[in-house]
């Protein structure tokens, strides 16, 4: 990790509008962090409050971890009992503002807009953010220096630690913004103003929080907010919002899809090979897609849409389209004695019926067992969606189902009633032992569910490389 000063004090404090003690402090710091047990030397302490925990109350612990400088409120050290002449007495930093949620995003801000040659993408939607910045990175990179969130640090905190990896040589900064709440995405485009903006799809991802499609689709909307005439919106073509998204937008709005890129001239043919992935003919010559099922192929175009605008050619947007691969849980094809589609990282209505799909349309010579886990965050609809799960499963080719989780119990009621064997249980060594005693050599297995889930404790079991389940 580099010690080079990220922002010095003065200036960070002028950019967060915040008192800083001592007044004159001189020098910068070199990292940020939330967790006083990841504080380092010459790092910058943000403390936040949360539901459960309060960064104040670590801020003694941040400062003997080696955190040389701390953002704080007022209120937060007072309630903490943390004496901030003290912490002045012993050479710490403090930044006292308002609020330090909003703090952290001001100065992220400030920091991402001393790079005004850096191609700002943003990327958001209901599911295949992920992939998708994943892909543009691969294509993109082949061409211009990238940076990018790590993994799916996309959240209110997330996004801008993220953008303090931006650094001079970098020519392009793709960021994922994802949302758990109303008027976060609002937040994160006021962090990195993006010059290019795609939305990937509305879909049911977190409507227990927001309560209806439409609301997602104006909160994922706000990722266009700090458009200010020239920037570009790239919108899916086939969504059902895709009117209601590109209304009154600041900006150049583009279309994309399949049928756009095929009217254009730059998609050619695209041919599934099942669990080999996809063959994508781009500008007149074929590249292979490593990742299985049509969303993957969604994602992929959307992130050669993506290059095409940023000035990629032809030629690396196939070599980075045949350099991808799978990430953990999200469609990888793990193969041994059985072959095993590992998409557990998350789950939601649209993405659990589209993995069902995708392995019934599997041309396979053995048999199916397909392992649910319950899919979150849906709040009132989730009683309606387990149960439309489990009225596709009994329409699916699955030879043997397995669910998991207490909000399962909808999807095992509707299955149920369409006499289809299948198992339930909300306790996972009951479904190891269950899965263990099922599972035979040449099965093809879906492990599919909400992260809170955590399927992939299966992964050996259903590869037949676990022997002992007790």
């Amino acid at each position: 990790m580099s010690n080079a000063v990220l922002m010095d004090y003065q200036s960070a404090a002028l950019a967060l509008g915040a008192e800083l003690l001592p007044h004159n402090a001189g020098g910068g710091f070199t990292s940020l962090a939330i967790d006083s047990r990841k504080a380092a030397a010459g790092s910058l302490f943000i403390a936040l409050r949360g539901l459960r925990e309060d960064g104040h109350l670590y801020l003694s612990n941040a400062f003997e971890t080696g955190a040389a400088a701390a953002m704080v409120t007022r209120q937060g050290m007072e309630e903490a009992g943390f004496d901030p002449s003290a912490a002045a007495e012993q050479g710490n930093v403090l930044f006292i503002v308002e609020d330090t949620l909003k703090g952290i995003q001001d100065l992220a801000a400030a920091y991402v807009s001393r790079f005004p040659r850096l191609l700002r993408i943003g990327i958001t939607g209901s599911s295949g953010k992920t992939t998708t910045k994943e892909i543009a990175a691969s294509i993109i990179g082949r061409e211009k220096n990238v940076v990018m969130n790590p993994g799916n640090l996309n959240s209110e905190t997330g996004l801008p630690l993220s953008v303090f990896g931006v650094e001079s040589r970098h020519d392009v900064g793709i960021f994922e913004m994802g949302m758990n709440r109303k008027g976060e995405i609002s937040e994160l485009a006021s962090v990195l103003k993006p010059r290019i903006a795609l939305i990937t799809n509305i879909g049911q991802a977190h409507i227990g929080a927001l309560g209806s499609m439409e609301a997602i689709a104006e909160e994922k909307k706000q990722i266009f907010s700090r458009f200010t005439g020239t920037e570009t919106a790239l919108i899916p073509e086939d969504d059902p919002f895709r009117d209601y998204l590109a209304q009154d937008v600041n900006g150049r709005v583009v279309f994309y899809g399949q049928k756009n890129l095929e009217e254009a001239g730059k998609l050619n043919a695209v041919l599934d090979r099942g669990l080999a992935g996809t063959e994508i003919t781009w500008e007149g010559i074929p590249a292979g897609l490593g990742l299985p099922g049509k969303h993957n192929v969604k994602n992929a175009l959307a992130a050669a849409t993506l290059a095409t605008e940023a000035g990629i050619s032809a030629a690396a947007i196939r070599e980075g389209l045949s350099a991808v691969k799978g990430l953990f849980g999200r469609s990888e094809v793990l193969r041994g004695k059985t072959t095993v589609i590992r998409d557990c990282y998350n789950s939601n209505p649209d993405s659990a019926a589209e993995a069902v799909a995708f392995c019934d349309s599997v041309d396979w010579p053995g048999r199916r067992v397909y392992i649910l886990g319950s899919m979150l965050e849906l709040g009132g609809r989730e009683e309606p969606e387990h149960r439309k799960i489990g009225e596709l499963l009994g329409l699916s080719k699955a030879d043997c189902i397995f669910l998991y989780g207490e909000e399962m119990k909808i999807a095992a009621a509707a299955l149920e009633e369409k006499k289809v064997p299948f198992s339930h249980t909300a306790e996972m060594r009951e479904l190891c032992s269950a899965v263990q005693n099922c599972i035979r050599s040449g099965d093809l297995v879906l492990l599919k569910g909400s992260r809170g889930c955590a399927l992939e404790q299966l992964s050996k079991i259903v590869l037949m490389e676990e022997t002992d389940v007790s």
